[in-house]
């Protein structure tokens, strides 16, 4: 929901290991917790990513055929989010409930400097905070609800101006990596479309299948699983999901709010088990920060 996605991971984690060590906490949940937490926000509630999100579906969908109101993809999608919650509560409470054993080690931090926190400096971050998440809602622009919050710590003094270029051109970047990928995905949407191939392959596919709804969705989602992974960026896929499963949703008779829940859960599967993978890379560089998290096993 606030827009700062992995941002706090290699901050935050890192100084909790010794803790979870002496927890004996399978860093395998740990790592559930955390991808949970940054996939099914945005999946579901539409603000911060989450708006992106919605936008982007809406945007393809609708060059693809598909016209609907944004305000129902937070509907489409309260039964994949549901599923998500269920899979943690597996995750938690059955599959990695066991305690694990980790050495607790030295870690060597790149960053020797030490940010001492108050409670003046907890406050401003707050306030900076809300008042992104309010303008964010108010104008329904991300831009401005950024604005706002850059304005509250500049004029407070907690952002430097010395060191506001660097903080806020690091913070950029994967959303730059994002706007890249998406561009080349939307060229690539755009050209099947132009080919005419996606017609022959709506057919061919929905001949295939029949009338079997349920294999027909697991085979979409598995889709969806297998290009998000290459990819590394569900917002990056939905254009190249929507190209192909839009027409076939329609074709075997799927209602606007069944074909938002596969494309949305298609592209969210495969953030959350790509290993290159924001979403992935996060967890693993703050639990493997003492070199005990292996990023493809864990």
């Amino acid at each position: 929901i606030i827009p700062v996605h992995i941002a706090f991971i290699p901050i935050l984690i890192p100084a909790l290991l010794k803790v979870l060590n002496e927890l004996r906490v399978d860093r395998r949940l740990v790592t559930c917790l955390i991808t949970f937490g940054l996939i099914t926000p945005y999946m579901w509630v539409p603000a911060g990513f989450g708006k992106i999100y919605h936008d982007v579906l809406q945007t393809n969908a609708a060059q693809s055929g598909l016209t609907f109101d944004v305000a129902l993809i937070p509907k489409a999608m309260t039964i994949p989010a549901i599923g998500m919650i269920i899979g943690l509560c597996v995750a938690v409470f059955i599959t990695y409930r066991k305690p694990r054993t980790y050495e607790t080690e030295q870690i060597h931090s790149a960053q020797n400097e030490i940010v001492p926190y108050t409670k003046r400096s907890i406050t401003l971050g707050l306030l900076s905070i809300l008042a992104t998440l309010t303008v964010q809602l108010a104008t329904e622009s991300m831009i401005f609800g950024a604005l706002a919050g850059i304005i509250v710590l500049s004029v407070s003094g907690s952002l430097p101006l010395k060191e506001a270029d660097a903080i806020l051109t690091s913070g950029m970047r994967m959303m730059s990596f994002i706007g890249f990928v998406m561009i080349s995905a939307a060229g690539f949407g755009a050209v099947l479309r132009k080919t005419g191939h996606v017609e022959s392959l709506v057919q061919t596919s929905a001949h295939i299948i029949g009338n079997n709804k349920p294999l027909a969705a697991f085979l979409m989602l598995i889709i969806g699983l297998l290009v998000t992974m290459g990819i590394g960026s569900s917002f990056s896929t939905i254009p190249i999901l929507t190209t192909i499963f839009v027409p076939l949703c329609v074709q075997l008779g799927f209602s606007p709010m069944a074909t938002i829940a596969i494309i949305g859960t298609a592209g969210a599967l495969g953030d959350a088990g790509s290993p290159a993978s924001d979403s992935t890379l996060g967890p693993t560089s703050g639990l493997n920060a003492d070199g005990q998290h292996h990023h493809i096993w864990d």
